[in-house]
């Protein structure tokens, strides 16, 4: 069995960084006499600019080490070079993790891919700071391709508009859940501590993850919060942490009742139908696209018009809202189908003959 799946949910969490043994040993006691599978603590904390707190280095594994050992709990430690590899590896680190920062980086992800040939031991690769599947997937494969058997992807949230929609890193849940279609055993691990930048806002995205079938959770767990060297902000504390893992609702996959069950089957085959006939009409949509584009072509008009545009977003979102559909829901749908039938406009306006050429020509 996976390492990561010996619990469900399984439970990560410990301060956003080593400050002081003191602290370390704290947040470890507690944490033994919790459901907690992991302690994370950050020994190297990349920042933003110098001369904010970059963690403690060396002297922070040795207080993990000891606080592994004292309380019987295994110790996770972000990497992001591979002299952070054999450190971790010879002070007794459990489980490894890749950062946002680090993953954006094929070329380092894979200097520690190869710092890892041959090491049997859990990694986990959070993903990239940037809404880009292709790229988080890369470097889980990067690892596995090293050699690492137990790989999870740690869900964080995008960097994007600093507290836009009430997040600190927006969720863009879409990119997990398609990183989850294209490797269905990867385990998944969410972060709501990041995602959210708030500790009031941490049980919430907490339970949505839980909701959206992750198999575990990553929260930060700091003594004294309000007085953390890092992320303060979205810390709890290890009281408020067993009240959070108290009230979670785990949800399972499927059902035993067969009348729920039976609802659920009759409801998901009207969706498919429903999903078939909106394939169609958008198949016949974008046959109009091609006419379209054909008598622009022919009328010497240009592709993209944005008064057109402008008046499709204003009528298909107002009847939207009149069925219930949110404003940013119904943009969003247009903008790709807008974004495709401008691909066919511009596909028949390459291929197309220009119209009556030669005629226009004889009569100059």
């Amino acid at each position: 069995m996976s390492f990561f799946k010996t619990a469900r949910p399984f439970i990560i969490a410990g301060p956003c960084s080593a400050e002081t043994k003191e602290q370390v040993m704290t947040v470890a006691e507690a944490l033994a006499g919790m459901n907690v599978q992991l302690m994370r603590a950050g020994v190297w904390k990349p920042r933003t600019r110098p001369g904010a707190f970059e963690g403690n280095g060396a002297v922070a594994l040795e207080w993990l080490r000891e606080a592994k050992q004292q309380y019987n709990i295994p110790i996770t430690i972000e990497v992001a070079t591979p002299e952070h590899v054999e450190m971790a590896l010879q002070n007794g680190v459990d489980v490894l993790w890749l950062g946002a920062r680090t993953v954006v980086n094929p070329f380092q992800v894979q200097r520690l891919a190869d710092a890892l040939k041959g090491v049997d031991i859990p990694v986990m690769v959070k993903n990239p700071v940037s809404p880009d599947v292709d790229l988080w997937q890369g470097a889980i494969e990067r690892m596995e391709k090293a050699g690492i058997t137990q790989v999870a992807a740690i869900h964080r949230g995008f960097s994007g508009y600093a507290g836009a929609a009430g997040y600190r890193n927006q969720p863009n849940w879409p990119i997990p859940i398609e990183l989850k279609r294209r490797k269905p055993d990867l385990c998944m691990i969410g972060d709501p501590s990041h995602i959210t930048g708030d500790r009031n806002r941490v049980a919430e995205v907490a339970q949505k993850v839980l909701d959206m079938h992750f198999d575990g959770l990553m929260i930060e767990t700091h003594p004294d919060p309000e007085n953390a060297w890092s992320d303060a902000a979205q810390q709890v504390t290890p009281a408020r942490l067993a009240q959070i893992l108290a009230g979670l609702v785990v949800r399972e996959e499927n059902t035993h009742d067969m009348s729920g069950q039976e609802q659920l089957e009759y409801l998901r085959q009207l969706m498919d139908t429903l999903d078939a006939e909106i394939v169609d009409l958008v198949a016949r949509r974008m046959e109009l696209s091609g006419k379209i584009g054909a008598v622009k072509k022919g009328c010497n008009m240009t592709v993209f018009q944005p008064a057109r545009w402008s008046e499709i977003v204003e009528t298909r979102g107002a009847r939207g809202a009149m069925q219930g559909l949110t404003p940013e829901f119904v943009t969003e749908l247009y903008e790709r189908i807008h974004h495709e039938s401008i691909r066919i406009q511009l596909s028949v306006m390459a291929d197309q003959p220009a119209k009556d050429s030669a005629a226009t020509d004889s009569t100059k």
